[in-house]
């Protein structure tokens, strides 16, 4: 059975994500950075029937991540299945406010740095891994980096970040990010746009969540390096 770690699990997405993998047979870790906010979120699961831990993780702390991965090897659990999921959307001007980029910065861009140094090396070790990062297409230059500019821009460096780890981990570590489309969470429903059209559906957490998933859980010689969106390839 292999172990997955899911950061930003206790609600939205990352949790359809954790909910997900542990129906596909895996142990699920669910990290969040409240504690109590995640142990109800896991035993939640835990009451499904499903195979799900809690553990405490902030993402922006390069300390707390390694202290996670401490901790998870101390009761002998080895990961396999990192997803970042965890994220914040922080509006604002670019020239107008004093720190538009900070926030996002340390959780959308160095967060995900920050597990993957605690979590692919040992992965690296035992030769099978994967990596699944959250991203969007609003970090997408071939879509406009649309959107406000903090996620936007952090989107895009950590998309830059997938295809180094990428390189860096080699062929057994597979590494991806995706975009999830406009899913209906607390997040989605401040930052979408309207589209009185429905060009733009809105989509569950569930739907969301199905390319992690899919990535998650990809086979040996698998792709690695890329950015996808209903399983297929999207152009950066």
């Amino acid at each position: 059975m292999r172990t997955a770690l899911v950061t930003g699990g206790n609600r939205g997405i990352g949790l359809a994500i954790c909910k997900g993998l542990a129906r596909a047979d895996h142990h699920v870790v669910l990290a969040a950075r409240n504690q109590a906010l995640g142990q109800e979120a896991a035993d939640g699961l835990k009451d499904e029937g499903l195979n799900v831990s809690s553990v405490v993780l902030d993402v922006s702390d390069p300390q707390s991540a390694l202290d996670c991965a401490a901790e998870l090897k101390a009761q002998r659990t080895a990961v396999d299945v990192l997803v970042n999921n965890a994220g914040v959307f922080v509006p604002g001007s670019l020239l107008k406010d004093p720190d538009p980029l900070g926030q996002s910065i340390a959780v959308n861009f160095l967060g995900p740095l920050n597990t993957a140094r605690a979590f692919v090396p040992d992965m690296m070790d035992r030769g099978w891994g994967r990596v699944v990062n959250v991203s969007s297409a609003w970090g997408s230059f071939d879509e406009g980096l649309e959107g406000t500019p903090s996620y936007a821009i952090t989107k895009a460096a950590l998309n830059a970040l997938t295809v180094h780890l990428a390189r860096e981990a080699g062929p057994d570590v597979l590494i991806n990010a995706l975009c999830p489309g406009w899913v209906q969470t607390r997040m989605g429903e401040d930052s979408a746009p309207w589209d009185p059209s429905g060009s733009v559906p809105e989509r569950t957490p569930e739907e969301g969540a199905d390319t992690a998933i899919y990535l998650a859980t990809l086979p040996d010689g698998g792709p690695t390096g890329g950015f996808f969106r209903d399983r297929a390839p999207l152009a950066w």
